[in-house]
This record gives C-alpha cells, structure tokens and sequence, in this order.
C-alpha cells in the first residue's frame, strides 16, 4: 500500500479536507460541521494516513480549490489524481465530469450519452456518490434531467451543491424571480 497523507486547510465553506500519495490525490474532503469532525472523516477514509503539512504540488491543488470556492474560475484539471482503485465506469464518469468549466453544468444523461449508452444516467449518478476527489472531479455540476438538482453525497447534501453552483455563477434552474429587483441593503442598530 502506498503511503497516504493529508492535511486541513480553510476555505470560504468551511475548513476542508485534502489527500495524497505518492501518485498524486486520492481525497478531497468537503466541510462537516467543525474541524474536529472534519479531522474525524478524515482519518474515517485514510485510516493508515498521516497529517502532514501537504508537498508543492498538494499545495497548488489547496490553492485551486480556496480560489474556486472564493468564485474564481479556477480550472483544476491540472491536478495529478491516482485513480488506480477507481472502477474502470466510474473512472471514464470523472474524466467527462472534469471537462465541466467552472460556471457550466451537464447532465446526468448528457454523460451516458458520451459513454455510448443514454440508459447509463442512473450508473453515472451512482459513480458521482463514490466520487473521492469533489470540486476536482466536480459533480456539483452534475444535474438531472430539466435542470434538476439531483443528489449531492457530501455533507449538507444538495444544499452544499448549490451553493457551489452559487458560488460558481451556475444557475441550475435558470433565473429566478429575484434575479431583477435591485438589491436592497438594511441598516441595522
């Protein structure tokens, strides 16, 4: 088995998790409640992994992720990830996936039209639930069908996914009501 490391570091959601061996990501963790729980997940999916300050590449991937969760329009393709236990489906599933730019979104079905095989779209939700590496396989910007939310397997559900949505610019479902009413600030004493 090959040595896993990761570290905590802070974003605009939250504190996250990140990581690695020797072949590149192998984990990404989105916030939990505080960090102690995060930790805790943490060390629930790396058992035999240690918490170490992460090396110059793990640290570019940190950066990405801060800067994408702060609204820039980071593209983190560049990020090495060991996807040598990944399923051969789920692995193609990630690959179509981290074509979606920041601020786009692609369906469910859009995928398994690309695998070949539109009756796929129930398979390729169940690969995005497995995936390890949210924000850099971004599955956030899965959708169903019509525009449709979908599930969302990370804590705070298909709440977290559309903030990330949000934070992107995506709008899943389109413009809303509110979209052309100024925006009104309150002073409060």
């Amino acid at each position: 088995m090959t040595e896993q490391k990761f570290a905590l570091f802070d974003t605009a959601i939250g504190r996250c998790g990140i990581a690695w061996n020797a072949r590149g990501l192998i984990g990404v963790q989105l916030p939990h409640a505080d960090e102690a729980a995060t930790r805790r997940r943490m060390r629930q999916r790396y058992p035999n992994g240690q918490e170490t300050p992460p090396h110059v590449d793990m640290q570019q991937a940190i950066d990405g992720i801060t800067a994408l969760l702060r609204g820039e329009a980071r593209d983190l393709t560049g990020i090495a990830i060991d996807n040598s236990d990944t399923p051969a489906f789920n692995a193609q599933v990630y690959a179509i996936t981290r074509t979606v730019p920041p601020g786009a979104t692609i369906t469910y079905g859009e995928i398994a039209d690309r695998l070949g095989d539109k009756t796929l779209a129930r398979d390729v939700g169940q690969a995005l639930g497995q995936n390890p590496c949210p924000l850099v396989m971004p599955c956030h910007r899965v959708l169903a069908a019509g525009g449709k939310t979908g599930g969302f397997s990370a804590s705070g559900g298909v709440v977290t996914k559309l903030r990330l949505l949000i934070i992107e610019g995506a709008q899943p479902n389109g413009p809303t009501l509110f979209d052309h009413l100024p925006l009104v600030t309150v002073n409060r004493r």
